[in-house]
């Protein structure tokens, strides 16, 4: 795990390339399809209608796995993955894990803290956004949609990546849990080696054009019945005033002067949020 230098790294990396401030890591989790474990019963059978382990996980700016957390249960609900994991109880402990809250350009009034960002089926939380959602998004909540989901989007790609890489994604994988753990390890390590020397073996990863958002032909490569699974979602949806204020400040910073990009609204006006 990174210490608090290394987080601030990370940050700093989000922040030029994906034009989100003191964002650590983009997380998600997904289904790895098993052959059922000798004398498990239903515990790795998941609401899919398949036995699997789950793979949930954190990437950097540049596609790499930072944290991951591989071998629950796919029976296990949703929620109660991500409550179970490290990762989970390192963002509830963003305090102590993380940079302490900084200010950003003119916002002298409140500091931000360093957050990880999520999709729609996250809890949100101090140290972890997600998008708004509901019949009453305006158009400031839908540029803060953007502008996280665009930073979210590495997460998906990595993933996506790992996916048409390794083909025993694309398969049922049939060895001892123990031995699969150490398949889904070694996929990593030998990805984020892989993505440090910039070799994507003729994959594209998902690229922001003027028109929109043009899909990477990973997506054409996974088959989407047998590769890595979503898991649905993961905690609850009530959160606490702290979290929707810190969600709040994000989005008055990016539609400030000082927080905007220039084609945000544009991107917003057309549906791409």
């Amino acid at each position: 795990m990174p210490d608090k230098e290394g987080w601030k790294k990370i940050a700093e990396e989000f922040q030029t390339k994906w034009n989100f401030p003191f964002c650590c890591g983009s997380i998600d989790g997904k289904h790895v399809r098993i052959r059922c474990p000798g004398q498990s019963g239903s515990h790795y059978f998941n609401y899919k209608g398949f036995f699997s382990v789950n793979l949930f996980a954190v990437t950097d700016a540049s596609y790499k796995f930072t944290l991951v957390e591989i071998g629950n249960e796919g029976s296990a609900s949703d929620g109660g993955i991500l409550m179970r994991s490290k990762i989970y109880q390192m963002i509830e402990n963003g305090d102590k894990e993380l940079p302490s809250n900084e200010k950003l350009p003119h916002t002298d009034d409140h500091t931000f803290p360093y957050v990880f960002l999520g999709d729609d089926a996250f809890p949100l939380k101090p140290h972890l956004m997600k998008p708004y959602s509901g019949k009453s998004v305006n158009q400031n909540d839908r540029i803060f949609n953007y502008r996280l989901s665009r930073a979210r989007l590495v997460v998906e790609n990595s993933f996506g990546i790992l996916a048409a890489r390794w083909r025993i994604y694309h398969t049922t994988i049939d060895a001892k849990l123990d031995l699969i753990k150490l398949i889904v390890r070694s996929t990593v390590i030998l990805h984020n080696f892989l993505m440090k020397q910039k070799d994507l073996i003729n994959l594209t990863i998902d690229k922001e054009t003027e028109s929109g958002i043009v899909r990477g032909n990973w997506r054409d490569v996974i088959v989407n019945d047998t590769s890595l699974v979503r898991i649905r979602k993961q905690g609850s949806n009530n959160y606490s005033a702290d979290s929707s204020q810190i969600r709040d400040n994000f989005k008055n910073y990016f539609v400030s002067e000082s927080g905007s990009v220039s084609w945000q609204l544009d991107h917003v006006l057309q549906g791409y949020d």
